[in-house]
């Protein structure tokens, strides 16, 4: 049974309503880098949910084996 999530008003608001959203949350002083990168950020959070929604999650064994090659200590 895969596990239901309620959506966030980002993820169920279309794309003209979350470039507004962005714009919004802006300091004035953001540039347009800063735009592109919460495009980005927001994008690659809907293609997250998307694919646990698929149920493509990385096993344990994945997850210790990619922070292994970072370095990170999993046995801590």
């Amino acid at each position: 049974m895969a596990l239901t999530l309620p959506r966030s008003p980002i993820m169920t608001a279309n794309l003209s309503q979350q470039v507004h959203q962005i714009a919004d949350q802006l300091p004035p002083e953001a540039t347009w880098d800063d735009v592109i990168e919460q495009a980005r950020f927001r994008k690659a959070v809907q293609e997250g949910i998307a694919a646990a929604d698929r149920g493509e999650f990385a096993s344990p064994e994945e997850v210790r084996r990619v922070f292994r090659k970072w370095g990170v200590d999993v046995e801590a």
